[in-house]
């Protein structure tokens, strides 16, 4: 019976498929759904802005968008760099991670949390474009759009209790679009005093977390839980208008305005050594100010002469007094080869009395070492006339904080309200199809300004201030400006185009109160415009 059952059992399973397969392909076949709808297709130009990015979101932004140039020297220079760059900032990591967490662990009763292994891996990030705004301030602002799909490998051993548990981040992909403001801009190598960073939007953060060899972000509702609380956490620290700052170079210091002139008449030199083969020298002088990044100054070269006299004068800008000092040196010309130094001397500032002109004999030292022997020896001397002569209250030159103060909003603007000030000063390069004579269009709020017509001009100068009074801030407004050129024919034929627009955030100015931009219009080729905006409060 077993046997038989088995060879039925065989049959009929055999049956049963085949009876399957036929009814599965008569139903395919035959028995088509009745609800379903061709897709519309149409051409991309019918499309919004929105859907395309959606449609296409690997686009680059320089693309996409007008404003933003490609950097793919940048990229370029980031790959080469990586693996030296990967070193250095898993060692700054390290630095700055250290002090934090012997500061945190007490408090959670852990023994220690250290780094196994950090490392960034290879890929380095890419930067999809770089938006730079030009202003008239002394700041320099960028907002590049970063993307890093990276394969780090951090490791961090986390002991407590007498237990030791690892954690490691894997695939970590960050996509954030920072701003970074390097201000003010100062006259002193790097030339910004600080970098401030923001994040325009929350950033996109994704990676995989393990947890002795098991990857947690496989738990349910846990990786989005994760992925949200970075958002927020980072967004509540560095979403603009909240910064990072950097701080880089002391800007009371950079930033420092002249206060007098100091006048120095190198008069001459006495008993100077020999430094020629043939028994003579040919010194010249070389003097500066300490502080100074400007380069010396020198004196004509007396040539084959121990006592040279010159009677040279020179003005130097003095910026404190209180520590700055004038550095004389004096060498011996050569005609091939490196001068030779022959002395020096340094006269403090602070020991002169200010519009008093005063001579002082100096000895040439080796060098400003008090302790070194080799100063007692003789090396001549330098006779100059100093005289320090401080500027007049009025003459002071204004500060950078003085210059860029914003007029008051007039009398009668509403309490916690204030004044838009819109200034469209000029516009490049804009041209038309079938004429080019160009009038600015200002669209805010529904009220609509005009600047004058200039007729048959590719780079219209306009100059022209437009004010908005305003109950309260327009933080989350944008001013659309255009730029559209007229016929200036009788004529039904193409009587009006548009040269290009530009839709403009208002939160900054708010929060920086003066913008001077120069901005690519969209849906121009090579058209820009430059925008001055205020917001004045009473």
């Amino acid at each position: 019976m077993g046997f038989f059952s088995t060879i039925l059992g065989f049959c009929g399973f055999g049956f049963g498929i085949s009876i399957g397969l036929v009814a599965g392909y008569f139903l395919f076949i035959y028995f088509q759904p009745i609800d379903v709808e061709d897709p519309v297709i149409r051409p991309l130009v019918q499309h919004d802005s929105e859907t395309l990015q959606r449609m296409l979101p690997e686009i680059p932004l320089w693309v996409k968008n007008p404003d933003y140039d490609r950097v793919d020297w940048l990229n370029k220079f980031i790959l080469y760099m990586w693996p030296f760059l990967d070193k250095a900032i898993c060692k700054t990591a390290k630095n700055i991670a250290k002090p934090i967490i012997a500061e945190q662990i007490p408090k959670y009763k852990i023994e220690s949390v250290e780094f196994e292994t950090l490392t960034l891996g290879s890929l380095p990030p890419t930067f999809q474009g770089m938006k730079v705004y030009l202003t008239d301030e002394k700041e320099l602002i960028m907002e590049p759009s970063i993307k890093w799909a990276g394969n780090p490998n951090v490791t961090v051993a986390v002991k407590a209790f007498g237990l030791k548990a690892t954690v490691q981040v894997v695939d970590l992909q960050v996509f954030a679009a920072p701003r970074i403001t390097l201000k003010p801009l100062v006259p002193s190598f790097p030339c910004f005093a600080n970098i401030h960073v923001s994040l325009m939007d929350k950033p996109h953060v994704d990676f995989g977390l393990r947890l002795i060899g098991a990857d947690l972000m496989s738990i349910p509702g846990l990786y989005r839980f994760v992925q949200e609380l970075i958002k927020d956490q980072v967004a509540n620290m560095y979403l603009w208008p909240k910064t990072l700052d950097v701080p880089i170079l002391d800007p009371t210091k950079a930033l420092k305005r002249p206060v007098g002139i100091l006048h120095v008449k190198v008069l001459r030199a006495m008993k100077l050594k020999k430094k020629d083969l043939l028994g003579g020298s040919d010194p010249y002088v070389k003097l500066k100010l300490t502080e100074d990044k400007l380069p010396s100054k020198k004196t004509t070269v007396k040539h084959k002469n121990l006592n040279p006299e010159w009677n040279e004068e020179f003005n130097l800008v003095v910026k404190d007094p209180q520590s700055q000092a004038l550095e004389l040196h004096v060498y011996d010309w050569e005609q091939v080869g490196k001068p030779d130094k022959m002395g020096m001397n340094v006269v403090p500032l602070k020991d002169l009395t200010p519009d008093e002109p005063q001579v002082l004999t100096l000895d040439l030292l080796k060098n400003m070492d008090l302790n070194d022997p080799q100063n007692e020896k003789s090396r001549g001397q330098i006779v100059v006339e100093l005289t320090y002569k401080p500027f007049k209250e009025e003459e002071l030159p204004k500060s950078f904080e003085e210059t860029k103060s914003i007029k008051k909003a007039p009398d009668g603007t509403p309490t916690g309200g204030g004044m838009l000030v819109v200034i469209v000063h000029e516009a490049q390069d804009v041209e038309g199809k079938h004429h080019t004579n160009p009038y600015a269009r200002i669209l805010f709020r529904g009220e609509e300004r005009k600047t004058k017509h200039i007729k048959k001009n590719r780079d219209p100068r306009w100059e022209e201030e437009f004010t908005f009074m305003l109950e309260e801030p327009p933080t989350n407004d944008r001013l659309h400006v255009e730029v559209v050129s007229t016929s200036s024919r009788m004529g039904l034929l193409h009587p009006k185009e548009s040269l290009g627009y530009i839709d403009i955030n208002l939160s900054d100015v708010i929060s920086n109160k003066r913008i001077n931009e120069k901005y690519h219009l969209i849906d121009s080729k090579n058209g820009r415009i430059q925008i001055e905006l205020q917001w004045r409060t009473s």
